[in-house]
């Protein structure tokens, strides 16, 4: 009988207990698996960009930035006014948001 009491008043505690764990788990399991989904999608349309007919509109952002970014690690080291070679000149920042997307456009 005492067994019966203590089932009763632990029943529902228990079985929130356990669903909220399994409900836990379950919820990893898809967010992994989302994930996993995700990460495919994007390298299949990257792939889909890089052997498609318009692969070379990513060169559009990519060698006017790479260009840049050469001036300025050249400049860097020979040109700068504590450098071999100083100048008085200097290259220019990039505008505010691309100074912050540059990865991203490389990425």
């Amino acid at each position: 009988m005492l067994e019966t009491v203590i089932g009763w008043f632990l029943k529902g505690p228990l079985d929130r207990i356990f669903s909220t764990v399994d409900n836990a788990i379950n919820n990893e399991t898809t967010r992994e698996q989302l994930k996993a989904d995700l990460a495919k999608s994007y390298l299949s349309s990257q792939v889909a960009i890089l052997t498609g007919r318009g692969w070379w509109l990513p060169l559009l952002f990519i060698v006017p930035a790479g260009f840049w970014f050469a001036a300025v690690c050249v400049y860097s080291v020979l040109w700068c006014k504590a450098c071999a070679f100083p100048q008085s000149w200097t290259i220019a920042a990039l505008p505010s948001p691309l100074d912050q997307w540059m990865g991203a456009i490389f990425g």
